[in-house]
């Protein structure tokens, strides 16, 4: 039984947060041992915590999965997120991630939605144009049906852009559906996509580029310039000298007496 499971829960420093994961959306029903048993399934699993609160004892609809590795917390990734556990399509993703370093408002609206699309089916529609930070349709609170619009938020102006220009007007079930930038929920009647953010967007600081996995990136104005190679001179060869094996080493005289 892990640590976790057993009401010990490691300290965050000693967890491994590049093999933890987010789970988010979960229903009341849910409970560490279904986390345990369902997660288990995409490799050996370390720890469960979902915090619950201390009066009520209910958790508050998220936790955490922790693998021992990263590349099987990867691959629940892949495979778990927007499944539906107890009629509800949970959330996965890295718990390292911070959402509000990520979003810049590449975020689209999506009417027109046959109220079969489910949040799975839209999340795989529009992954194809880039990395999609979180999708979420609008339901009835109290049939849980779809009020027949949502959202998909990328973390960058070029896949919203690619999705918007692709999939308006496309059929996506049996309907044709309507792609635009979300209104901003802040200021009304602004929609998200303007200069201002694309422009923000494209300046942001460079270690929360690094928390996106740009590895490797660095602006023009940062990098170090290599130092030039060191200059080899050469000198000139001696007169006479022949390059090994042409010059042969001359052999002794014969010692008095013999002939020559």
């Amino acid at each position: 039984m892990s640590l976790a499971l057993a009401g010990v829960v490691p300290p965050l420093y000693e967890r491994n947060q590049e093999a933890t994961i987010y789970i988010g959306n979960l229903d009341q029903k849910v409970t560490d041992d279904i986390v345990w048993e369902l997660f288990i399934q995409c490799g050996p699993v370390v720890n469960v915590h979902i915090p619950k609160d201390k009066i009520s004892g209910e958790h508050q609809g998220y936790g955490f999965v922790e693998f021992k590795s990263e590349e099987d917390a990867d691959y629940a990734i892949k495979i778990m997120h927007m499944i539906k556990l107890y009629g509800k399509p949970i959330k996965v993703n890295k718990a390292s991630q911070d959402k509000r370093t990520q979003e810049v408002g590449a975020n689209l609206f999506i009417g027109n939605l046959d109220t079969e699309i489910d949040e799975k089916t839209l999340y795989e529609t529009f992954s194809a144009f880039g990395h999609i930070l979180s999708t979420k349709i609008m339901r009835n609170p109290e049939t849980g049906v779809s009020k027949g619009y949502g959202f998909v938020s990328y973390d960058n102006f070029e896949s919203s852009d690619g999705a918007l220009t692709a999939m308006n007007g496309q059929f996506l079930g049996t309907k044709i559906i309507r792609v635009e930038y979300a209104f901003k929920k802040d200021a009304k009647g602004e929609r998200h996509g303007s200069q201002a953010e694309r422009l923000l967007a494209a300046n942001r600081p460079l270690a929360q580029k690094a928390l996106l996995g740009f590895v490797g990136y660095m602006p023009t104005e940062l990098r170090i310039p290599l130092p030039p190679p060191p200059s080899i001179q050469i000198q000139p060869l001696q007169e006479g000298y022949k390059p090994f094996p042409q010059q042969l080493p001359v052999p002794p005289p014969p010692p008095p007496g013999m002939p020559k």
